[in-house]
């Protein structure tokens, strides 16, 4: 079992950070949308990873970071299957069969994920209440967007409960890794793996006819490449590190409501005026799981 004293000042930092990762994960799945409404979602995800990867590589030249050592080659295997594949590709192919508003329901059980996977592979222990408000906030976030009533498909659905789970995996092994490589070169590293991968089959997928492809549809793309697949995880991995994997994770239950914010605004998808009332719910979850984490 690993033992980890976090300090009132590394917390502080870590829920900050983490707090601005999850603002950028958020415009993850309407931006996703948006450019799987114009491109297929096996290039959406390869192309997320190749801009970003190639980035990433740019940057650790730049600042002569040290090769992982070999005991931290799987994990980042495990954060490049979690976080740079699975999740961009079953969410992009969820996101032909459900809108981003019903995608977003998902994101509820991602604290969950993450914190489960955080006690099985990260060694945290947290309080027996930690898990109560865990549950308690997860269901809100569910039950919410469920109660909206949007149409659902069991295809997208299973697809994107099958990425949650391997994002939170994703998630917990990154944390566990920033602790010892630093969080941007976990990302970087982990996106640099999958690089040989993506560049050809970056140029076998390409869009025939780009013309076709609007300039929301290259905005989402752009998005989801350089925020979400590399700045939001120099955030996100950097808080998780700092805070510890099951404390910041909760704040991913605020990344739903978010996320709804943003289908709303930019895809005009019906969001109920009852998400204010459910998001203090919320709020005093993530307080709760803040308090009993130890």
């Amino acid at each position: 079992m690993i033992t980890n004293t976090i300090s009132k000042d590394q917390a502080l930092s870590g829920w900050i950070n983490g707090f601005i990762g999850v603002l950028l994960f958020s415009g993850s799945l309407p931006a996703t949308k948006l450019a799987v409404m114009d491109m297929s979602p096996i290039f959406v995800t390869i192309a997320r990873a190749g801009i970003a990867g190639v980035l990433a590589l740019a940057v650790l030249l730049i600042y002569k970071e040290k090769r992982p050592v070999k005991g931290q080659i799987l994990p980042l295997v495990l954060v490049s299957i979690g976080c740079v594949i699975g999740f961009p590709l079953l969410s992009s192919l969820a996101l032909q069969y459900i809108t981003s508003a019903h995608s977003i329901v998902f994101l509820g059980m991602l604290p969950l994920a993450t914190a489960v996977f955080g006690v099985l592979r990260g060694g945290e222990r947290p309080h027996p209440v930690f898990w109560f408000f865990s549950i308690v906030g997860s269901l809100l976030v569910i039950g919410f967007a469920v109660s909206q009533g949007i149409s659902a498909s069991p295809i997208g659905d299973i697809l994107m409960l099958a990425a949650v789970i391997l994002c939170g995996l994703g998630y917990a092994e990154g944390a566990k890794l920033s602790k010892t490589l630093g969080g941007w070169q976990v990302i970087s590293w982990a996106l640099i793996i999958a690089l040989p991968l993506m560049i050809p089959l970056f140029f076998i997928y390409f869009p025939d006819h780009v013309e076709t492809v609007s300039t929301q549809g290259w905005l989402g793309l752009a998005y989801v490449a350089l925020f979400s697949m590399f700045i939001g995880f120099i955030f996100w991995y950097k808080g998780l590190a700092q805070g510890g994997i099951t404390s910041v994770g909760q704040l991913q239950l605020l990344q739903p409501f978010f996320g709804l914010a943003l289908a709303a605004y930019l895809l005009h998808e019906p969001v109920s005026i009852g998400m204010l009332g459910v998001t203090i719910g919320v709020i005093l979850c993530v307080a709760g799981t803040k308090k009993f984490a130890k």
